[in-house]
């Protein structure tokens, strides 16, 4: 079966404002539409472990769809963190906080966790994927350059692997390159086969 028949008799919405998330689903040839934008309060509880808390918000970000889905709908969103030295790190707010950091990771190592949650009207499939990230050593002046031309205040880490930086700044990555833009693809794309086939869509 191809992906073409695979997947013509299902509507697959996309929970997800992210560009790059966007990107990578279509380039798994999988058909989407986007959800409207619906607010959600991107909290977890206090002492939840860091490789949890990107399942955790994909999961709150389900439950928080307003919409109702009907059986031949699939619903995904998806929560990307990075984690450095144990600590969550998100999208930096300003300039200063992003070069903050940057000047972080630079010639260290960090993982980065995407949760991803697939549900439609009967049945929800929770996934979750880590990449490690080595950074070279950055200059104040490479950093700098960076968040001033690319301005990455929408990436978790301050950074865009696809970007300058990840050219000229990683050493190596282990694990999904895809992963790290925001989607593990080829691990999503082997849970969706199997959630179609199991709900028989």
């Amino acid at each position: 079966m191809t992906p073409n028949t695979l997947f013509q008799h299902t509507d697959i919405i996309l929970a997800s404002s992210s560009p790059r998330r966007r990107e990578l689903l279509a380039g798994m040839g999988v058909p989407f539409r986007i959800a409207d934008a619906y607010p959600v309060a991107e909290v977890w509880p206090a002492g939840t472990a860091p490789p949890e808390v990107p399942p955790f918000l994909a999961a709150l970000k389900s439950k928080a769809y307003p919409g109702t889905l009907a059986a031949d709908q699939i619903l995904i969103t998806a929560d990307t963190v990075v984690i450095h030295d144990g600590r969550v790190i998100g999208k930096p707010k300003n300039r200063d906080e992003a070069i903050d950091i940057l000047h972080r990771l630079s010639g260290s190592a960090h993982e980065v966790v995407t949760g991803i949650v697939l549900r439609n009207d009967r049945t929800e499939k929770h996934l979750s994927e880590t990449a490690r990230v080595v950074f070279g050593t950055l200059s104040t002046s490479e950093i700098e350059y960076y968040v001033d031309c690319y301005r990455p205040y929408d990436k978790a880490g301050a950074y865009g692997i696809q970007e300058w930086i990840g050219y000229v700044g990683i050493e190596r990555i282990e694990g999904s390159f895809y992963n790290v833009m925001g989607l593990p693809t080829r691990l999503l794309y082997a849970a969706l086969t199997d959630f179609i086939r199991t709900q028989h869509l």
